[in-house]
């Protein structure tokens, strides 16, 4: 799981949020904890946060942003809406 650059840090969690890593461990057949916090994150991250935060959504808008683009003197006409 992750990246090839990994940050350490040093936690303090309750012994709830202790046991909740270690299901999550389990289920998920993990190594350790640091895979259970990921694990735990990265489903956050994509479930709870707006798309528009998300890194492949910004990747996505650069991308389209360098593709040409198209004049378009009349859009109801263009689009066939009169």
């Amino acid at each position: 799981m992750g990246d090839i650059y990994m940050v350490q840090a040093m936690i303090n969690i309750s012994k709830q949020t202790n046991q909740i890593l270690n299901i999550v461990k389990a289920r998920h057949n993990l190594k350790d904890k640091s895979d259970a916090i990921e694990r735990v994150v990265l489903d956050y991250g994509e479930n709870m946060l707006e798309p528009e935060l998300r890194p492949e959504f910004i990747e996505k808008i650069r991308k389209r942003q360098s593709e040409p683009t198209v004049k378009i003197k009349d859009f109801r006409k263009h689009f066939g809406l009169d």
